[in-house]
């Protein structure tokens, strides 16, 4: 039994126990609402007034705990509305396209600033947001000064996973999955900046270059290893890491840790060359019609007995520090694996050595060109 299904069936007992205690106190009906896990939905902190009747989310595929939803809907009678995306530039595109009703998105920090820019995001009150339970360290950076438009969701980094039980000689920089022993044997995330900013790095070159030679020359170097890609899944790249389908490859913080969580056979490197890191934010769209449950959403979610459901289902890097509380002392073997763990904990030297992706302006159609020509060769 893997333990996300242990866990989930230790709440489930837990709660049951809590419903009949709670019926059989005093005879009286009682007020507690339950999922169809048998989660014990929590009161929120400070209920929002809320008038909507619907709430259209717009989010990351396997990104939101079930409880959440169903749990928002008991409390608030809101009904959640939730379509899912793979890329940030699946998401861009569809509401540049305009005819969409979404309330919330969540975008990585390097296309915020263009979003922005285009006029797609709209400011936020953030005397109607939990700013306070939130890490410093993941308020205020480049892509948005201040937090005007958006408020931390999940953070992580881009590197480097290989099963040690099946690969003879681990790679230790990016630049190594070009050897020809990888070949047919790697997943990679399918996201264009990501893999594009690995090669560049591999040439010694910016992640964020504008330069259209340097461009080229990662192009080239790209096309080499394409081919040797087996699969490339941002959907749910451990998938097939944990299927044997692929010993190796680039994944995201949250992939490795449940990877790992599953066989500890599985090894997270980050490259000689500095893993790429990220942020993942909630941002409100220009237009959304529902603004009262979009808040109202964002308290009750990140409440730290709610949020810490993301140290179970989703276990990437966790900036709310009343989470990371509430796990402490409420879910210690959660919150233990995850203090334990350099995937989800990670060595300040990584951090140090890392890279973060950042909108490129005028540069972003020889991206999207070279991602294009190189993965309608793969």
């Amino acid at each position: 039994m893997s333990k996300s299904t242990l866990y989930k069936l230790m709440a489930l007992v837990v709660a049951i126990s809590l419903v009949l205690a709670a019926c059989g106190g005093g005879g009286g009906e009682t007020t507690q609402k339950v999922t169809s896990s048998g989660f014990v939905c929590p009161e929120p902190d400070s209920k929002m007034e809320v008038s909507s009747k619907e709430l259209n989310l717009f989010v990351w595929t396997e990104y939101i705990p079930t409880e959440w939803k169903e749990c928002f809907e008991l409390v608030y009678g809101v009904k959640i509305n939730h379509d899912e995306y793979s890329s940030n530039e699946e998401m861009y595109a569809k509401l540049s396209a305009g005819g969409t009703n979404y309330d919330l998105v969540q975008p990585t920090d390097y296309i915020v600033d263009l979003m922005i820019r285009q006029g797609l995001l709209q400011e936020l009150d953030q005397a109607k947001l939990p700013m306070a339970t939130l890490d410093p360290n993941y308020l205020n950076l480049e892509f948005d000064p201040g937090n005007m438009y958006t408020i931390p969701y999940q953070a992580g980094t881009d590197a480097i996973i290989y099963n040690a039980d099946k690969v003879a000689n681990p790679p230790a920089s990016f630049a190594d999955l070009w050897n020809p022993e990888y070949a047919n044997r790697m997943v990679f995330l399918d996201d264009s900046r990501v893999v594009i900013g690995m090669t560049l790095l591999t040439l010694g070159y910016d992640v964020n270059t504008t330069d259209p030679a340097e461009l080229e020359e990662a192009k080239a170097k790209l096309a080499e290893l394409v081919p040797n890609v087996k699969l490339f899944d941002s959907d749910s790249p451990k998938t097939a890491l944990i299927a044997g389908d692929v010993d190796l490859g680039i994944t995201w913080t949250g992939e490795a840790f449940t990877a790992n969580q599953e066989n500890p056979a599985f090894v997270y490197v980050y490259p000689t060359e500095g893993a790429i890191l990220w942020q993942d934010n909630w941002a409100v769209p220009v237009g959304a019609p529902h603004m009262d449950a979009a808040y109202a959403w964002i308290n009750y979610t990140m409440q730290g007995n709610m949020f810490w459901l993301m140290l179970r289902d989703f276990p990437y890097i966790n900036p709310s520090l009343a989470a990371l509380e509430y796990a402490k002392g409420n879910q210690p073997e959660l919150y233990n694996a995850y203090m334990d763990s350099p995937i989800t904990n990670v060595p300040q030297d990584a951090i140090d050595a890392g890279h973060r992706i950042e909108d490129v302006g005028d540069a972003t159609p020889l991206y999207d060109q070279i991602w294009t020509e190189v993965k309608g060769g793969e």
